[in-house]
């Protein structure tokens, strides 16, 4: 009668002892932290911020500026991108309009985002149906104040005081 015996890997004695320390300090690191939670009381603040903003004065009982952004939080809105609109005398117009709004009014904010397409369709519209006497000599602020009340018609729940133009370059159709 023959037996067969399975040989099984055993784990080098080092690593064994590398994997249970960790084991180790990681409960320990449990059990404390666990300890120091029931102790302290809870209008204390936090032993560690991550991600933080280190201005910021936080005093005992205050909410931290992350959870409450101030009202003066302003922010620049460039979801529109860089867009590419082409001309009625065949040239292209490289455009990017970007504008300030305030980042503490989630509503606008979200109404913003999904008004996106509608945005780009607005300036691509207004630009693409200008005639070719003005594109030669483009005026950006007619260009800027058209664009905004047509922004601002499209919105309910805020309007944008000023916009911008990042980027703003007319390319003429090559000649051969």
């Amino acid at each position: 009668m023959k037996t067969t015996s399975q040989t099984i890997k055993k784990i080098p004695q080092v690593l064994y002892a590398v994997l249970l320390s960790i084991a180790c300090v990681l409960f320990v690191i449990l059990v404390v932290g666990t300890i120091i939670g029931l102790v302290r009381s809870r209008s204390s603040q936090p032993l560690i911020n991550f991600g933080a903003d280190v201005s910021a004065n936080i005093t005992p009982g205050s909410q931290a500026a992350n959870t409450n952004p101030q009202s003066d939080d302003i922010r620049i809105y460039s979801g529109l991108e860089r867009m590419r609109i082409p001309l009625a005398d065949s040239s292209i117009l490289i455009l990017s309009i970007v504008f300030p709004y305030p980042a503490n009014d989630i509503a606008f904010t979200e109404e913003l985002a999904v008004k996106v397409n509608d945005f780009r369709s607005m300036a691509y519209d207004y630009f693409s149906s200008l005639p070719q006497e003005s594109l030669i000599q483009i005026d950006e602020d007619t260009a800027k104040r058209e664009i905004l009340r047509s922004f601002n018609n499209n919105l309910r729940l805020g309007y944008i005081r000023s916009l911008y133009f990042n980027d703003m370059m007319v390319i003429a159709p090559a000649v051969f």
